[in-house]
């Protein structure tokens, strides 16, 4: 069994050193798994295209729509000014001596209202080195800020986020993106409150020592602060919109569980509609937004909607396959010998499915780099077994929706990650220099969502 059990952590190892390298995962995934299959003795080119290949199908198959409008929704944000107009308002009104507030913020306000995470740290980014600059903030701690607004409590916490991380769960457990609200709220507060305090103390360690923004600084922005930006409430429409029109699909007077009927939904396959309404209420809540978007400043996009359109799709299409390859990677490894130990290590924890979920898919999300990538694995191999075992606790499947997108943005943000990297690679700093905070929102996140899970398995 230890052969087996050290043929999954090689290969997880060597995928985790190679995205860290920055070499690319849709080619090392199938390489590692594939050497997994290999020293655990099973069939090599079954496992590639029965298994890998069909699992990466389904997860694109399903989706694909969410990434693409995603992808084009935070574009067209970024073409029309809307994204820049909502983070220089937010930014300029709280002022310097609140810098790390108005950029979490302005990160938070994008990200809750359906902008692509990557998106917001390109069009946040100049404001945050602005008011860092005339505050005298180390710039080293611009990643850390950015991450606490952008990767945390908007991301999977909050009810209603459209996020990926808080739609996957609802096809495995039939629930919407506004399930268990109260958990999601309290676990967002507490999240957001002591990732400000630690960025708070870091501020104030900098300043004791006489650290300011400091100099000959890499990607410096150009000043952000005379450009013309959108009406601010014209640019806060989109996201309004999108999360108006996703709160009635979801639960609302329009929701998409009574557009069919039963008949119909059974001859497309369909078993349970639960299963795919929120993706169809999250469909059209980003068309509506992208349409919002593009016509609130029609002269300053035209000229630029094609390369807008194409740079959007084409960053939708790498982030789909980088994932899709990190699922086909996990659903070969639940087949083999070793994942049993592994898996059965997971569940013995008796009696205790939330914390048993939250460690799985906190330890999955934080091996593959990728929160989406490493939710829908463990929720793949697990979520039954989940469900059955709060069912017969009488936890309800929104509290495990809520667990389990919450999860996922924790240990996610491992130095492999691949929005980290883009984040220090767009503000021009290292690893070195500034993941140290990242780190400590990576734990506060963590830590956060195991005490929720362990309180809530103690009392439900």
């Amino acid at each position: 069994m230890f052969l087996e059990v050290f043929a999954i952590v090689l290969a997880l190892g060597l995928l985790m050193f190679f995205a860290y390298r920055g070499f690319p995962v849709i080619v090392f995934a199938p390489i590692f798994t594939l050497l997994a299959v290999l020293i655990s003795g099973k069939a090599l080119m079954p496992s590639y295209t029965e298994v890998y290949m069909v699992n990466a199908a389904n997860y694109i198959k399903t989706y694909f729509p969410v990434f693409l409008l995603g992808a084009i929704f935070g574009k067209a944000m970024e073409l029309s000014g809307a994204a820049s107009s909502i983070a220089h308002t937010i930014v300029k009104s709280l002022g310097s001596k609140r810098a790390m507030l108005a950029v979490v913020l302005a990160c938070a306000v994008l990200t809750y209202g359906g902008v692509s995470l990557f998106v917001v740290a390109f069009a946040v980014y100049p404001f945050a080195a602005a008011i860092f600059r005339e505050g005298n903030i180390p710039k080293r701690l611009i990643p850390g800020t950015i991450a606490l607004g952008a990767f945390t409590f908007t991301m999977d916490a909050l009810p209603g986020t459209p996020q990926i991380q808080n739609i996957i769960p609802t096809a495995y457990f039939g629930t919407d993106s506004y399930a268990a609200p109260v958990i999601g709220i309290i676990g967002g507060v507490i999240i957001f409150a002591a990732g400000l305090y630690w960025l708070e103390r870091r501020r104030k360690q900098a300043e004791l020592a006489g650290e300011g923004y400091g100099d000959n600084h890499k990607n410096e922005p150009e000043s952000a602060g005379e450009a013309k930006y959108p009406n601010i409430w014209l640019s806060i429409l989109p996201l309004v919109l999108v999360l108006v029109f996703n709160f009635l699909l979801s639960r609302g007077a329009l929701t998409a569980n009574t557009w069919y009927g039963e008949e119909l939904l059974k001859s497309f396959n369909i078993a349970n509609v639960k299963n795919v309404s929120s993706i169809w209420a999250l469909i059209i809540a980003l068309s509506i937004g992208i349409i919002a978007a593009l016509c609130i400043n029609v002269r300053r996009v035209q000229g630029k909607l094609a390369a807008g359109l194409t740079a959007g799709a084409m960053g939708a299409l790498l982030a789909i396959f980088n994932t899709a390859s990190e699922v086909g990677f996990g659903n070969v490894v639940k087949t083999l010998p070793g994942f049993k130990a592994i898996q059965d290590w997971i569940q013995s924890m008796n009696g205790a499915p939330l914390l048993s979920e939250a460690v799985s898919v906190n330890l999955l999300a934080g091996i593959t780099g990728s929160a989406s990538g490493g939710l829908s694995i463990a929720l793949e191999v697990m979520g039954k077994t989940y469900l059955s075992a709060a069912d017969a606790l009488g936890i309800s499947p929104e509290v495990l929706h809520r667990i389990a997108s919450m999860a996922s943005g924790g240990m996610d943000t491992l130095p492999h990650n691949g929005a980290v990297i883009t984040l220090l690679a767009i503000t021009g700093l290292t690893h070195r220099q500034s993941y140290k905070d990242i780190f400590a929102i990576t734990v506060i996140k963590t830590v956060t969502v195991l005490a929720i899970a362990a309180v809530l398995s103690i009392f439900l």
